[in-house]
């Protein structure tokens, strides 16, 4: 029989160096080129968003456009057509800064899908429901068309109370 081997008390083996550690390397984000998104949008409205990640704005604007396009044919060239460029180069515009934020804060925000206001999804809503009340009958657009001026009001109006100083309370005011 062998007898165990007797290692000397003071003589006790060193473990061996442990291998340099790799850096973890988390995937590069890919970054969204703000030029190729307005030039999405230049070649359809909302295809710049979609390259974005934000389909549901993409979906707006593009619902947005066709129904300008529609209105307009319809006969109902006031204010549809003053309408139509604003639109066209808000939609190119909001691409490119969406793409530059999104470029700011990493394509996570993309993935996760947060970078979405949920209003873009109730426009599309109440534009669906505008639409079908219209089909059904119970609604008739056309007729609803001559009151336009009332946005104009309304924005206006808008403007306004956020033009003019709040009260803040804290005393008598001159």
């Amino acid at each position: 029989m062998s007898s165990p081997e007797v290692i000397p008390t003071g003589e006790v083996p060193s473990l061996p160096p442990a291998p340099p550690a790799a850096p973890a390397r988390a995937a590069a984000p890919a970054l969204k080129m703000p030029w190729v998104g307005l030039l999405l949008s230049l070649v359809m409205p909302g295809l710049g968003q979609i390259y974005n990640g934000q389909v549901a704005k993409g979906v707006t604007f593009f619902v947005g456009f066709s129904g300008t396009i529609y209105l307009i044919t319809e006969g109902h060239v006031l204010p549809f057509a003053i309408f139509l460029p604003f639109l066209i180069f808000a939609n190119m515009i909001d691409a490119f800064r969406s793409a530059v934020l999104i470029n700011e804060r990493g394509t996570k925000a993309v993935a996760e899908d947060d970078a979405e206001s949920p209003w873009w999804g109730i426009g599309l809503a109440a534009m669906g429901v505008l639409l079908l009340f219209n089909n059904l009958g119970w609604l008739q657009l056309a007729a609803v068309v001559r009151y336009w001026p009332i946005l104009l009001i309304a924005a206006g109006l808008l403007f306004l109370r956020r033009s003019v100083p709040r009260k803040t309370g804290d005393g008598p005011s001159l």
